[in-house]
């Protein structure tokens, strides 16, 4: 008995000091290599293990998920549909290198295994009531803060994401939901997904160094009055024969589906891209412009679709014949198709930077550019200084290592 009354009293004193031990912030959880529900505190992911993602896993407010270089997520082949989401008021860090990358893969190597990375800040959104729900995990997103900070996104590759929830509802490679410029993003890869590769839901983040790769939807997608900047793009969209389904649009692009004056106004500044279709006779176009959204691109090569150009809506092309919207420095291999009659390849090709039905080559897949070009860095210090139209330069690979 007195035996018994020792054993309990151990086991008391351990529960004790499990108990005093979290108070004080020390989580016995920490070092856990499974990724499931939600992280309310910091929590770091460490280089040289492998960790497994099972269901939602929300980064709440507070929470600061920080991710190590060569740190691999894989999602479970199982019933459950996995995804990370960074909520508002939460942080990721997640900071990879060209020869360590960060991977977030699945057990099941086909697109549409899993839900991808969705990042919901509080920056302007053009939907009614300055806020929305993200479509996967019903995360609040959009505010006032055009600065705000998410954290940052650095060489990071996800594949086989696109997981279909419904048919309205699939979830894309990245997804920025009221994203501020506080963000940092750069060098991600979206690998074999079938949704978007890359999707901006409103927002003011800034991107540089992506890559699209064989996603089945759209490679590049936004909506909902994204006015961020952008940088170096790369899509490559594979034939059916090869990766075994059809690529949409190279660049889908809306201000509002529901309302194409909703302010702001999608405007994004984006500036060399190379953008490859993939021939299909059944997704003819390239860059799809409508829903009344504004851009202005620079220094873009596009091939690989028949209407390498499209445009759409009363809203969108008005804004590219009265100047608010811009198209300099931009070469073709096909068409343009503008459906209103407002806009029209005649206004495209009278800038004499722009070309239609060019011969654009490559060295590989999308290697390779062509001189002549807007030098951003005299528009804004976020652009890199270039000469030249498309987006990775035969002597300088900046995919190389880390990319798929």
């Amino acid at each position: 008995m007195k035996h018994m009354n020792w054993k309990m009293a151990v086991m008391a004193f351990g529960i004790l000091f499990l108990t005093v031990s979290c108070e004080q912030g020390i989580d016995p959880e920490t070092e856990s290599a499974d990724l499931a529900g939600e992280l309310t505190q910091a929590k770091t992911l460490k280089t040289g293990t492998t960790y497994t993602l099972s269901g939602g896993f929300h980064v709440k407010a507070g929470g600061v998920l920080t991710i190590d270089p060569g740190v691999i997520i894989v999602a479970k082949d199982d019933d459950i549909v996995d995804y990370i989401l960074v909520e508002q008021g939460g942080k990721i860090l997640a900071q990879g290198t060209a020869q360590n990358p960060i991977v977030m893969t699945s057990e099941k190597k086909e697109a549409g295994a899993w839900g991808g990375v969705h990042i919901c800040g509080r920056a302007p959104i053009n939907v009614t009531g300055t806020q929305s729900k993200s479509e996967i995990g019903d995360a609040s997103y959009g505010g006032n803060d055009a600065s705000d900070n998410s954290g940052t996104l650095s060489y990071i590759r996800v594949e086989y994401t696109g997981y279909a929830f419904s048919e309205e509802k699939e979830a894309n490679g990245f997804t920025f939901y009221g994203v501020g410029n506080g963000t940092v993003v750069d060098h991600l890869q979206s690998y074999k997904g079938s949704d978007d590769g890359f999707e901006w839901f409103g927002g003011t983040v800034n991107v540089k160094y992506l890559v699209a790769t064989d996603n089945s939807d759209d490679s590049f997608d936004w909506t909902e009055g994204w006015q961020g900047k952008g940088q170096f793009l790369v899509a490559v969209q594979g034939s059916e024969s090869a990766i075994g389904y059809e690529c949409d649009c190279l660049i889908e692009a809306d201000n509002n589906s529901k309302d194409f004056a909703a302010q702001p106004v999608s405007a994004p500044i984006l500036a060399n891209l190379t953008l490859c279709g993939n021939g299909s006779a059944l997704n003819k176009r390239g860059i799809r412009l409508r829903a009344g959204t504004n851009v202005k691109l620079y220094n873009a090569l596009v091939t690989g679709k028949p209407n390498c150009l499209t445009t759409e809506t009363i809203e969108t092309e008005s804004s590219l014949v009265n100047g608010t919207s811009e198209l300099d420095f931009i070469y073709l291999a096909g068409k343009l198709s503008a459906a209103e009659g407002y806009y029209s390849e005649s206004m495209f090709t009278a800038n004499g930077n722009n070309g239609i039905d060019k011969e654009i080559l490559f060295t590989s897949d999308y290697i390779g550019t062509v001189e002549g070009g807007k030098d951003m860095s005299l528009v804004h210090s976020f652009f890199t200084k270039t000469n030249y139209k498309g987006a990775v330069p035969s002597g300088n690979d900046w995919t190389a290592g880390w990319c798929k």
